[in-house]
């Protein structure tokens, strides 16, 4: 016969068996796809770069189902990309404008894609007005077109870093750039299609998965990028904000090469 006391032990046993504490991953947010609408601005009309990428990030939403024509608003500072029509001139006024006008229905969230040069504590600069996009406007922007909406923003530019850090940092936000505050990022030289950065986030938009599974794709990218050109580091940052710590990317867009 089995005594009292090991009877009770048993008992708490096969207790703590039936009560599992949650592991880490049941633990993160649900991955959540979202909807959004979106800013794509190239800053640089001088060399075709920054707007092929923003014509082919605009392509890969639209296949996914990301992000429809008419919630997508496209920025340049190519005045044969603007003659085209559907796309206005990338001034600082018309691209906070644009992105204090998102406003996104329930359900839907904000992504801005912004590429050019970069001023080292100046922002990401745009070149038809020789004026940069700061974080402190861009956050002002943010907050007034898409308040606490799921929000996604990538800075593809030299010294951009400064981006993912407060006040851009919130808990709603989703914050990739090409480099550290103190960085340059490199490839937008004559005969390039894309520079360097906007390659890989364009190969890891084409892979699917989660925003943190892009920016670790989007590393690894870089950095054998670099080393093939001995290029210095430029060491891409982000921001993930507690709210949309495991946000989807748009979607699946495998076979959509430019």
């Amino acid at each position: 016969m089995f005594s009292s006391r090991l009877l009770w032990t048993l008992f708490v046993i096969a207790l703590l068996w039936s009560v599992r504490l949650p592991d880490a991953a049941a633990a993160e947010p649900a991955a959540t796809a979202t909807r959004y609408k979106s800013v794509l601005v190239a800053g640089d009309g001088r060399l075709p770069v920054f707007d092929n990428a923003v014509r082919d990030v605009a392509k890969r939403l639209r296949a996914s189902g990301g992000s429809a024509a008419s919630d997508m608003q496209r920025l340049s500072s190519a005045a044969p990309t603007i003659a085209h029509g559907g796309v206005r001139l990338a001034s600082l006024d018309n691209v906070l404008g644009a992105i204090a006008a998102m406003r996104p229905a329930a359900g839907q969230g904000c992504l801005v894609f912004a590429t050019s040069h970069g001023g080292q504590d100046r922002g990401l600069w745009l070149q038809a007005t020789d004026e940069f996009l700061t974080p402190r406007d861009l956050d002002r922007a943010l907050t007034k077109g898409c308040g606490d909406a799921p929000t996604v923003v990538v800075i593809s530019a030299c010294f951009s870093g400064v981006f993912a850090e407060p006040p851009m940092a919130r808990p709603n936000r989703v914050v990739l750039t090409a480099a550290r505050p103190d960085r340059t990022s490199f490839g937008c030289g004559a005969g390039r299609v894309y520079t360097a950065y906007d390659k890989c986030l364009l190969d890891a938009l084409d892979a699917g998965g989660t925003w943190p599974r892009a920016y670790a794709a989007i590393q690894s990218c870089v950095v054998a990028e670099e080393q093939r050109n001995d290029a210095t580091p430029s060491e891409p940052q982000a921001w993930f904000g507690r709210a949309v710590a495991n946000l989807e990317l748009p979607g699946r867009t495998r076979g959509m090469q430019p």
